[in-house]
């Protein structure tokens, strides 16, 4: 583990302002962890007196009277637990005969006789839904302006993928908040803090503590590639290392190579992981879905997408901001989408791998791509439109098809992203890199278009030979505002 105390610097700093504020971080990054730090570790000092709250089961309940019976059982278990010369208020069964109030009462009571300021840890805040989300939130505030009258908690921290102000997502839970003069159902929180990704000297500094109790190292390309393939995500860095040291490669006398590190990742991809699932099982979900097909095609997101799918998708950790535009958080989960989404079909394919290997071992892929053609006008354009994804079922086609081929001793790499208007694969086999870009055809110049990016991207590798793949879907074409307009058109495919 590395220091609490590094990630939470600035956590500790609201807390000792009196602040209230949300602490977000996407799925599995250690904010449950380092709230539950955070608690003992002001519990053992004589400084504040501190107590951690998990919402979940409250979640889902969206009248107040059931999700408050819920959240007051909460406290009393974990009051009695953590500070049990408090004790539970001695008024609790009378609290939730007005629910609105009850969360209110519940914490003025607790704070005055907390003999210390009192610091609260809400997790799992934004798993609240609907009105019992609104008078939470309410109630919180009431307790914070009234705080020079009655006794509240000195700092409140609510803890979760999203920020305070993305908590109301649809305009009916707006509608109860008019009367605070804004859209944001808190407008109390100070700012927004945030549990960041590793450096990569902070994972070598975990890694090198595996080498310091084992004596086992890894390399430094071992390091950068674990880096790399994460992003620092916590969950992932320690998955990558557990894998290749728990599993593949127990001899403590072999150092970690790159090589091992990237087998380890095929196995937490093939294997679904918990993590990993968590994430695969949001990828059908509208909010998720319509940002992601606009990715893997290139496009730019439609209309009906909005900033809440953004900060929603943002807190799930799927995509995030960088150099001023959006793109997928990491490596590991930009292969595991199109994965994850194209697999049934993959497993459809009924091409060999060997038939397209060459005398000489390498891959023939004017062969490949010719198959693929053949594939796509018998096949592939009605099978594209089960994935559910409109826009780049045709995208994830051809990665289904590719994968079930390269699986036979290569791998693929991927970029895509918003506003690209093309997906990039690099194919590696046996030390031949192969590039192909993969474009829908929505007018006269997409082929020309698409070899001019190709030659870019060869430009950027160092290579001399890559190909563009153009396909229609079979259906109707975007106009300039991204509408749709006139008839489908047969699918077809050429590739270059």
């Amino acid at each position: 583990m590395l220091p609490p105390e590094r990630r939470l610097g600035r956590v500790m700093e609201l807390v000792d302002e009196g602040k209230y504020f949300t602490l977000h971080a996407g799925w599995q990054t250690g904010k449950t962890t380092s709230a539950q730090w955070l608690a003992g570790h002001y519990n053992a000092g004589e400084r504040y007196r501190a107590i951690w709250v998990d919402l979940e089961t409250a979640g889902e309940q969206p009248e107040p009277a059931s999700a408050f019976r819920t959240v007051l059982n909460k406290l009393d278990k974990i009051v009695t637990r953590t500070l049990p010369d408090v004790g539970v208020p001695a008024s609790r069964a009378r609290l939730l005969e007005d629910p609105e109030t009850a969360v209110l009462f519940y914490l003025q009571d607790l704070a005055a006789r907390a003999g210390r300021p009192l610091a609260v840890f809400f997790d799992e805040a934004d798993g609240l839904v609907g009105p019992a989300m609104v008078s939470f939130l309410k109630q919180l505030r009431d307790g914070y302006l009234d705080r020079a009258q009655s006794p509240f908690p000195h700092s409140v921290a609510l803890i979760g993928r999203r920020t305070v102000r993305d908590y109301v997502l649809t305009q009916e839970e707006r509608v109860p908040l008019r009367w605070l003069g804004t859209s944001s159902p808190f407008n109390v929180s100070a700012e927004a803090a945030s549990l960041g990704p590793f450096t990569r000297d902070e994972v070598e500094e975990l890694l090198v503590q595996h080498t310091l109790a084992t004596g086992q190292r890894f390399e430094p390309e071992a390091v950068a590639l674990v880096h790399d393939l994460s992003q620092g995500h916590p969950w992932l860095v320690n998955a990558l290392a557990d894998r290749v040291v728990e599993h593949d490669l127990r001899d403590r006398s072999v150092a970690v190579s790159a090589a091992h590190v990237e087998a380890a990742k095929e196995t937490i991809i093939l294997e679904r992981r918990t993590h990993i699932d968590a994430l695969v099982a949001r990828l059908r979900e509208p909010r998720v879905s319509r940002i992601l097909d606009a990715m893997l095609a290139g496009d730019e997101t439609g209309g009906d997408v909005l900033d809440d799918d953004f900060a929603y998708v943002l807190g799930l950790g799927l995509i995030r901001a960088r150099a001023g535009h959006f793109e997928i958080a990491n490596p590991i989960y930009r292969e595991v989408v199109p994965r994850a989404l194209a697999y049934a079909q993959q497993m459809q394919i009924v091409d060999e791998p060997a038939a397209f290997v060459r005398p000489d071992g390498g891959l023939d892929m004017p062969a490949l791509m010719t198959a693929w053609q053949a594939f796509w006008r018998e096949d592939g354009h009605l099978a594209a439109e089960g994935f559910g994804y409109r826009e780049s079922g045709p995208h994830l086609m051809l990665m289904a098809f590719l994968q079930r081929i390269v699986n036979g001793g290569g791998r693929i790499d991927r970029e895509y992203g918003l506003g690209r208007g093309a997906l990039d694969l690099l194919i590696e086999w046996r030390g031949a890199r192969h590039v192909v870009e993969a474009k829908l055809r929505r007018r006269a110049g997409t082929e020309k278009d698409a070899l001019a990016q190709v030659a870019r991207y060869l430009d950027g590798l160092g290579s001399t030979r890559g190909g563009s793949c153009c396909s229609t879907s079979g259906r109707s074409s975007r106009g300039p505002s991204g509408s749709r307009r006139g008839r489908a058109r047969p699918a077809r495919s050429a590739c270059t």
